[in-house]
């Protein structure tokens, strides 16, 4: 069960290659996240000195009165992944036209992890053919469901 999800990604960026990572948080941001608040719209992932961080994922306080107060929202968390996909995501990063994405947050056990693609960005016309086949698949199986 996704707990966030960037819902335009699929629709701005045509996804090549999806990866699964850990993420490091704090132990209110994960209370947070569980309670699904957070925005991963705008942010983005790079690669520096051998490691993985999300860059512009937001994750409000869980509660106000309780958290520290030098928290920021927006701070760059660190994305657990191993050697042979942080080579592809550096990789990918220095490609031109290609950029690398988070999808979504969600749980697996009792952990929290994050769906990340590597993707290239769509132009408009791309934006809406993909918008055109989904609006005749949709009119096709609303179709056979009622004969």
């Amino acid at each position: 069960m996704n707990l966030l999800e960037h819902k335009k990604a699929r629709l701005d960026y045509e996804v090549l290659e999806e990866i699964e990572a850990g993420l490091q948080l704090l132990g209110h941001e994960v209370k947070s996240l569980r309670a699904h608040h957070g925005k991963l719209e705008g942010s983005h992932i790079v690669v520096r000195g051998g490691e993985a961080y999300i860059v512009g994922m937001s994750i409000p306080p869980y509660q106000a009165a309780n958290t520290p107060k030098d928290y920021e929202p927006e701070r760059t968390r660190k994305l657990l992944v191993n050697k042979k996909e942080l080579v592809k995501l550096s990789a990918a990063e220095g490609q031109k036209g290609l950029t690398v994405v988070p999808l979504a947050v969600y749980n697996k056990g009792s952990k929290l992890k994050v769906k990340i693609a590597i993707a290239r960005g769509r132009k408009v016309y791309d934006k809406r053919s993909v918008l055109k086949e989904r609006d005749t698949k949709r009119d096709i199986q609303r179709t056979l469901k009622n004969q």
